[in-house]
């Protein structure tokens, strides 16, 4: 065991550290996971826009963008990334898997939120106080956390998990396919490697802001 540091966020905290401090400020990537995934509104240039019109935007600024999910996506926000051609095109990169229930966000690989919330209105949305859920989560710049959050992500991204899978009859769309023999085997052979994360290095005008 070791000291970390970190911090403890509930409610509206974690609205107002995730999205609006982190995600919104992404300058190489994002990597979202989540159990469900609904259409919801973040505060953005004064106003309240869909979570999909600021992922866009991102995209355009060449963020690379990735959402892990174990669920389909609810009808509103398929709708939403359906109208938004550079998304679609592979701006937003998704995958499901029906195991995840981790949630958590990674920001340029270098900042990183573990917790309850889902990425939804009542979970990291921009929902009143009284109608949010409970929720509690923690953030950290610290680099084994991140390493290890980042292996598991990939791990599962990649479909390196799938070949032992028990559960790939209620998959909806597996990663890989099922092995037939031993040259596919070894083709989704391995974990990913810890130690890639990095120290965010923060512009002098974003530390002011801060």
């Amino acid at each position: 065991m070791r000291p970390i540091q970190t911090e403890l966020l509930s409610g509206s905290e974690l609205y107002r550290e995730v999205v609006l401090e982190k995600l919104l400020h992404a300058r190489e990537s994002v990597w979202l996971a989540t159990a469900n995934v609904k259409a919801m509104y973040v505060e953005s240039k004064g106003k309240f826009v869909p979570l999909v019109d600021v992922l866009d935007g991102l995209a355009a600024r060449g963020v690379s963008l990735r959402l892990l999910h174990a669920e389909l996506p609810s009808r509103p926000f398929r709708a939403a990334f359906d109208a938004r051609a550079r998304l679609v095109k592979g701006g937003l990169n998704l995958k499901v898997c029906p195991r995840v229930h981790f949630k958590a966000v990674v920001v340029d690989g270098a900042w990183t939120y573990l917790g309850s919330a889902n990425l939804t209105g009542a979970g990291l949305g921009a929902k009143g106080d009284a109608v949010r859920n409970f929720e509690l989560g923690f953030v950290t710049e610290d680099f084994d956390v991140i390493d290890r959050v980042t292996a598991l992500y990939e791990a599962v991204w990649s479909g390196a998990e799938c070949k032992g899978c028990k559960l790939r009859h209620v998959c909806p769309d597996p990663i890989i396919p099922a092995p037939r023999g031993r040259e596919e085997m070894r083709s989704s052979r391995g974990a990913p490697r810890l130690g890639k994360s990095r120290r965010l290095r923060r512009a002098t005008s974003e530390s002011s802001r801060r």
